[in-house]
């Protein structure tokens, strides 16, 4: 009996995933109790499709705002702030409150500090949010660490606690989750790196979803390297391969999470740079390869691209129908202009705000396939690529 289910699920792997992924599975000999094929209907489970679908829906995307301290105090340091807590709450009151924000945004990712910040005027950011009809988001991992016995990789921390600090993320208002792991084509990827990217995901966003949280999947394969396209689609064909198995093999509900993957693109150090149409084609085809159709969103990371870049390219990608809601949930592709306008000044504020409506709507456009690049200013053509970027 226990044979027949495995058979079964490995038919079903097939049926949307394409192939068996490339390394074996713990427990796949026909000696464990009976697999379940189909997935557990939760408490939950409507909540997540419909927050799901909210996030997903047409001209809209995600601003990811949750940078740890450290690195909001790199971006802070960058126009010549201290990292406080005051200034860190100034900036992203800048951007939660940007008037009619929710137009095109329809999820923000936030740091756990600022989850449970107020405005200056005592105004909770999360209902700053809601009001604006934008769901509000928490990350949840703890950052990466170096995976012993791997060729110099990382694995993402976090599990610990999860389930406790989830509920009471719910409680505060959060609605969705992220969890940031990585994946380095110079490091390999080793076997080991990959297995542990995919089964710390699932775990985690079988969690999520236990405590009401819609989990984003974002397992990053990083621009670091001079390898061709073809490498990273081989790549990241491998890993959303093993991610999906161990999200069955978990009982996530497809239809109550959301991806966060890379662009299917050179390595930065590549010799030569891909156009928009090429990047969509590869990450297209990826994605028709390994994609259920249940997923209702693949919300993209920008990785370092330039504000313009990040925007050309998913504007590629939507110039025919998708069986998925293809947006964007993006970090310095929609504040690196935001950020050098504010400059810390208050009289700066009406003109960052704008400067993020500029991007937001750009990135809208983009989704629904009508972007052009035409007035775009010199400063949304600069890459912000850097090499073994950490949050």
């Amino acid at each position: 009996m226990a044979c027949a289910s495995f058979v079964k699920l490995q038919a079903l792997s097939s049926s949307w995933i394409g192939e068996q992924s490339f390394n074996q599975r713990p427990g796949s000999a026909c000696h464990s109790p009976t697999r379940r094929v189909s997935v557990r209907a939760g408490s939950y489970t409507d909540e997540l499709v419909k927050t799901a679908k909210s996030i997903a829906s047409p001209g809209r995307g995600i601003l990811a705002i949750d940078e740890s301290n450290a690195t909001c105090g790199k971006r802070l340091a960058s126009i010549g702030l201290d990292n406080t807590e005051l200034n860190r709450q100034a900036y992203r009151q800048l951007l939660l409150t940007t008037p009619g924000l929710g137009e095109y945004i329809s999820g923000a990712i936030l740091f756990e500090e600022t989850l449970y910040q107020s405005t200056t005027d005592g105004k909770k950011f999360v209902d700053c949010l809601r009001d604006e009809n934008i769901v509000p988001g928490i990350k949840v991992d703890k950052g990466l660490v170096p995976l012993p016995g791997s060729n110099n990789e990382s694995w993402c921390q976090g599990l610990d606690g999860l389930a406790s600090r989830s509920a009471e993320y719910y409680k505060q208002g959060a609605r969705f989750a992220k969890w940031r792991t990585v994946v380095s084509i110079p490091c390999g990827p080793s076997a080991l790196a990959v297995k542990e990217a995919a089964w710390g995901l699932a775990r985690y966003a079988s969690i999520s979803q236990d405590n009401g949280l819609v989990p984003i999947v974002e397992p990053e394969i990083l621009l670091d390297g001079d390898h061709p396209i073809e490498r990273t689609l081989e790549v990241a064909e491998r890993v959303w391969a093993e991610v999906f198995y161990y999200l069955a093999e978990n009982n996530v509900t497809f239809e109550g999470i959301l991806l966060k993957p890379s662009m299917v693109t050179p390595g930065a150090e590549h010799k030569e740079k891909a156009s928009p149409d090429t990047i969509a084609k590869y990450t297209l085809r990826m994605l028709q390869r390994r994609v259920p159709p249940a997923v209702p969103g693949i919300m993209f990371l920008s990785g370092g691209q330039s504000e313009a870049e990040a925007t050309l390219n998913l504007n590629a990608m939507n110039q025919s129908p998708n069986p998925w809601h293809v947006s964007f949930s993006y970090a310095r592709a929609l504040q690196n202009t935001v950020l050098k306008t504010w400059q810390g000044l208050p009289e700066n504020i009406e003109a960052a705000q704008k400067a993020l409506l500029v991007r937001a709507m750009a990135n809208s456009l983009a989704q629904l396939g009508r972007y052009s690049a035409d007035g775009e200013s010199e400063e949304s053509k600069k890459g912000m690529f850097v090499k073994g970027y950490t949050y």
